[in-house]
């Protein structure tokens, strides 16, 4: 199986990665996507601030294993515009419904990362018809936290840096602290166990669209929006199969938040595999353990 560890080899592939990207425009806006691959379908959903390079290592093993792999850049993220607008999960679900059926038009399989795997979990509850399956990986609970989730002190620290991000006056500064290379790497080096795979081209990344005009605006809208749906709720109508894949040592999204997976699987086809010493990005922290996991699940449920 083809792991990208290979430079010569993950370098061909990531030039292949850039060559397959496509423009798409949606309600006027321009949509950065990309496909690899023939076979069965699967639609790549990134997290905050990520984009369609975060599945680099993943993207040339699953087109290898013969699967058609769709990823994209969510509106405000990655290569795809940022207008100024209220954002939420149930934008972005609208945006993965619809380019599904511009372009993928048949079921599929999606992939998600953090809430990238809430998207893909709300897609497959809501449109059953359009999904086979589908595999989180460390699954955002929210948008953002909801106020009952907090205690009183983080409560008002929240609210005072929604104050911040949001101000006409302050919020260009916040923003552009956050968004410093420095900060970035310091960031990453939290939530990744594996540190050699923090490279300048994640940096980069990630730093790169933050200079695009409107991110600021972008950041600031997503952080003061709705937290979206609760995860109970999604599984409560869940008909299809779960892969859902979780770094045991993520700070961000910790792995007790599986217990509403393994909770669920009691009676829904849900297999939940914690993956030990990864963090919150387990496809980018140990790309080589969620390939083969995800093509032997794969393998089983689209025969």
């Amino acid at each position: 199986m083809l792991t990208t560890e290979n430079p010569e080899t993950r370098d061909r592939f990531q030039d292949l990665l850039q060559s397959s990207l496509q423009n798409w425009t949606w309600r006027g806006h321009q949509i950065k996507y990309s496909v690899t691959g023939k076979g069965t379908p699967l639609l790549l959903i990134h997290g905050f601030g990520a984009s369609i390079g975060h599945w680099k290592k993943n993207v040339p093993a699953f087109a290898e294993a013969g699967y058609q792999v769709f990823a994209i850049d969510l509106l405000g993220f990655g290569g795809s515009a940022k207008p100024a607008l209220d954002y939420s999960l149930e934008l972005w679900e609208e945006l993965l419904k619809d380019f599904h059926q511009e372009f993928v038009q048949q079921p599929a399989i999606f992939i998600g990362n953090s809430i990238g795997a809430l998207l893909a979990l709300m897609v497959v509850t809501s449109s059953p018809e359009i999904a086979i399956g589908a595999v989180l990986l460390n699954a955002a609970g929210g948008l953002n936290h909801r106020p009952e989730e907090l205690n009183l002190p983080l409560q008002l620290v929240m609210v005072a840096f929604a104050k911040l991000v949001s101000s006409e006056v302050t919020g260009k500064f916040v923003f552009n602290q956050v968004r410093q290379k420095r900060n970035i790497r310091n960031s990453l080096r939290q939530v990744y166990r594996n540190h050699q795979a923090i490279d300048d081209e994640l940096v980069d990344m990630l730093y790169q669209p933050s200079c695009d005009e409107g991110a600021q605006k972008v950041f600031a809208s997503i952080l003061t929006a709705p937290a979206g749906p609760r995860t109970a709720d999604l599984l409560a109508k869940l008909e299809k199969p779960l892969l859902v894949l979780w770094g045991d040592a993520d700070p961000w999204t910790p792995i007790n938040g599986a217990k509403i997976y393994e909770e669920a699987g009691k009676n829904k086809d849900i297999q939940l595999t914690p993956i030990p010493n990864t963090g919150h990005c387990p496809h980018d922290d140990r790309p080589e353990i969620v390939n083969a996991l995800v093509i032997h699940w794969l393998q089983k449920l689209v025969r």
